[in-house]
């Protein structure tokens, strides 16, 4: 097992800086990967924000809906455990320039239906498609940033989710009223095209035979040791013999449920049980994702200065997983109960805050948690869980809507989520060791 880094290392290793080339790919990346991931989730969102459309045209009760907007999780959620791996072996330039072209046209292909059945298949491959960005994501920022300078980077590429959540009221909902709601399908399609194109002309991977020793040592701080065995099977499975892995994956089911009650029903919410129109209901729609936005980003940076200092990375960054778990359990419940809108729409835009900062350090919490050479693996594990999460979150929510209300379907996210901050807190205590420790 890795032993936590001695003050004197830990001052070393937070002089060292990135040179121009090496600062050069890091901001090419996090580009590429926060306008991937925009789009990502503006596919993601297109159904919800066409929700009473296509509910109205298809003739769709709040049951079936629920169905529709949770089949994209099932598929993503499952997709999560060979995709960690392929990423880790195979890399993330391919893999997730091919994810870009399924998902895409998957994305397509949903303003062509015309069925219940024909959508659902639609949102299906749509979620194969998108199973390989957050893996990827997570090893490109563990391939090009140091171990202690992972925070930011993984709140930026976070950072695209809510940002993708929130710009597809601004933007879809006018296209839809301008024209119908299957060219917000289509042009969300075609911009997933462009962009796996540019991704796949772009990204590289580091190459350590065309560094400098100094851009090696930046690289490698904080992991000293011989280099870790290459992936396999045998190394993905063992993943599942540590308590820690089993907490990540418990821990983020109740987060991203949470956060999926929100995702996926936010829009239909504030329309049905709070009475809003919809163009107020649109701008009220992004105002929390906007604040999800400014947390990813809030909570990378936040992370990456304490875990400097932290005697343990993984202690840092899983204790501000828990501190952001509960706040979403604490707003939520004012959120269910009060009378206002505006407070109501306040409590949602704090708890989408903390949602995407929990979000953000759960993905950090990965690359300080998992072996070297599992770190996609590890990061897909806690996503493919978290994805069962926010496959169930859609389904109960919609039926708990229709047979009582919103409010119990809210507090039952919270319920869930108070469990899986728990989870992180007392089974989420070390690192996994590496193969060749763990055989010492």
């Amino acid at each position: 097992m890795s032993k936590p880094m001695s003050q004197s290392e830990v001052s070393i290793t937070s002089t060292l800086a990135p040179s121009p080339a090496i600062r050069r790919s890091q901001t090419l990346a996090l580009a590429l990967l926060v306008v991937t991931g925009v789009i990502n989730y503006l596919d993601r969102a297109t159904l919800a924000v066409a929700n009473e459309f296509i509910r109205a045209d298809m003739g769709l009760s709040l049951g079936e809906m629920g169905v529709l907007l949770s089949a994209f999780s099932w598929s993503y959620a499952l997709c999560q455990l060979p995709v960690g791996a392929l990423v880790d072996k195979i890399g993330p330039r391919w893999l997730l320039g091919i994810g870009l072209v399924v998902w895409s046209l998957a994305q397509a292909a949903g303003g062509l239906v015309s069925t219940f059945g024909y959508f659902v298949i639609a949102r299906i491959i749509l979620g194969i498609g998108e199973a390989p960005q957050f893996p990827a994501a997570a090893r490109v920022v563990s391939n090009w940033f140091p171990l202690r300078a992972r925070g930011t980077p993984t709140g930026i590429y976070n950072s695209a989710s809510p940002l993708g959540v929130a710009l597809a009221p601004l933007c879809l909902a006018p296209l839809i009223a301008a024209t119908s709601w299957h060219w917000a399908f289509f042009v969300t399609g075609a911009m997933g095209l462009v962009a796996a194109v540019i991704w796949v002309a772009l990204y590289r991977d580091p190459v350590h035979a065309k560094m400098t020793p100094a851009e090696r040592a930046y690289l490698e701080a904080g992991e000293a040791g011989e280099a870790p065995p290459k992936a396999d099977f045998a190394s993905w499975r063992a993943l599942f013999r540590h308590r820690t892995t089993w907490g990540m994956m418990i821990g983020f089911f109740g987060s991203v449920y949470l956060n999926w009650v929100y995702l996926t029903w936010l829009p239909g919410y504030l329309r049905a049980e709070r009475h809003m129109d919809l163009a107020y209901a649109g701008i009220a729609a992004s105002i929390p994702f906007m604040c999800g936005f400014a947390g990813a980003l809030i909570a990378g940076w936040a992370t990456d200065r304490v875990t400097r200092n932290a005697a343990s990375p993984v202690s840092a960054r899983r204790n501000a997983v828990v501190v952001a778990t509960l706040g979403m359990v604490a707003f939520t419940i004012p959120a269910a109960l009060v009378d206002s809108n505006a407070v109501a729409v306040a409590c949602i835009s704090i708890v989408i805050f903390l949602a995407n900062a929990s979000s953000a350090c759960a993905w950090s919490l990965a690359t300080a948690a998992a072996p070297r050479n599992s770190i996609a693996s590890l990061g897909a594990i806690q996503n493919f869980a978290g994805f069962l999460g926010g496959a169930l979150a859609p389904i109960l929510t919609g039926y708990i809507a229709q047979t009582w209300s919103f409010v119990p379907a809210l507090l039952t996210g919270a319920a869930i989520a108070f469990v899986g901050a728990m989870s992180y807190l007392f089974l989420v205590v070390r690192p996994i060791p590496e193969r060749h420790e763990a055989a010492a």
